[in-house]
């Protein structure tokens, strides 16, 4: 008789998972959805803007004329700077620089080349950056201060072997990067996009579901056959965790990994299995938000007030090292802080399971307990 009660659950299961996939196939419009977020997106995502400088705005004014300050101004050159504009005047280079026309100024005084042979004091220069915009300005800034160091090395050097003068103990820096040696952004970006749009579909979709069958009164209908709540939810959230990892697949091994050189180091078996728990995760958020709903255009609010904040306690775009202190209690409850980890483990730096245990106990324990509050929430509103 238990064999048989087993199965007779089993095969409701199977009929409610079905009932969703069809469901969500005849809704065009989440359907595309899902579609865009897995394929067109990563496109526009991966390969979009760079994080390094890129063609800033450069003007220059080159009050000295001499070759130092040509070759100074030559370092200043693509494909992290573009000439604009020669300037007669520093002045108009700061009007310029007011109204948004470029990006930054070179300032270079009468008598540079003349201050870098005298001795009595340091020849001086003046970069003016527009920081209005300010990544750009922070990178436009660095780049200039970067620039200007090493030219003042090669000078110091070319000038101490022309004169015979012995060269001086110097440091040589070696520099050693880890898994993205290239410094690609598209790796980064690409990533980031999976692991943000998983979350998206993982929240919204069941939670879009479950209010549709309220509004549509189909739920009601679910409830007086022979089915339990945890049949119900359960069933949203499995079609869902298939949904997520066929896009997912779809994404990694149709856009990133081969149009973008995305590596996968470490097992793929393993990530899919975790992208599959965080899936269930998610979705145990979404379903909490549904319960809270009465309507579709309620759940949409809702859900705005958890994505967001979801996404932005996560570290996926700013580290979590420099948000504020009073942040820390609400990251824990954010379960991308703890796939963030695990994707950029497996995917980048191939760590295997017994690295991995703290983000994936602390994912599972999220996952465990919004899905009872969210199904002890449904209960109580039908019973």
């Amino acid at each position: 008789m238990r064999f048989i009660a087993q199965r007779i659950w089993l095969e409701q299961f199977a009929v409610l998972v079905v009932k969703e996939f069809r469901q969500l196939v005849r809704d065009r419009a989440i359907f595309l959805y899902i579609i865009y977020i897995f394929t067109l997106d990563m496109f526009i995502a991966a390969g979009g803007p760079s994080m390094e400088l890129r063609n800033a705005n450069l003007l220059i004014h080159d009050g000295d004329y001499s070759v130092a300050s040509r070759e100074l101004t030559y370092r200043f050159r693509s494909p992290y700077f573009r000439l604009t504009d020669v300037m007669m005047h520093p002045e108009d280079g700061m009007h310029l620089l007011d109204r948004g026309k470029a990006t930054l100024l070179l300032d270079i005084p009468p008598g540079f080349e003349k201050d870098l042979h005298a001795d009595e004091r340091p020849a001086t220069l003046q970069v003016l950056v527009d920081t209005s915009k300010s990544q750009i300005g922070y990178l436009a800034s660095s780049y200039s201060a970067r620039i200007g160091e090493s030219f003042g090395r090669d000078w110091v050097s070319q000038n101490s072997s022309a004169s015979g003068a012995t060269s001086l103990p110097s440091i040589k820096n070696q520099r050693r990067i880890w898994f993205n040696p290239t410094l690609n952004d598209s790796w980064f970006y690409g990533i980031s996009e999976i692991l943000a749009m998983i979350t998206v579909a993982c929240i919204f979709l069941p939670a879009v579901a479950a209010v549709r069958e309220k509004e549509r009164g189909t739920l009601e209908q679910l409830l007086v056959s022979p089915l339990t709540p945890f049949q119900i939810m359960f069933a949203k959230v499995f079609a869902m965790i298939v949904v997520t990892v066929i896009g997912t697949a779809v994404s990694l091994f149709a856009i990133i990994h081969p149009v973008f050189s995305v590596p996968v180091q470490g097992s793929v078996t393993l990530f899919f299995v975790l992208t599959a728990l965080y899936a269930f995760t998610a979705s145990g958020l979404g379903l909490l938000a549904a319960t809270f709903a009465r309507n579709s255009g309620q759940v949409g609010m809702i859900l705005l007030l958890i994505v967001i904040p979801t996404i932005m306690l996560s570290g996926i775009w700013t580290r979590l090292e420099s948000m504020p202190v009073w942040l820390d209690f609400l990251i824990l409850f954010s379960p991308l802080r703890y796939f963030v980890e695990i994707a950029y483990g497996i995917l980048l730096r191939g760590a295997e399971l017994n690295s991995l245990w703290t983000p994936i106990l602390a994912m599972l324990t999220l996952g465990v307990a919004l899905f009872t509050v969210a199904l002890m929430r449904f209960r109580r509103q039908f019973a």
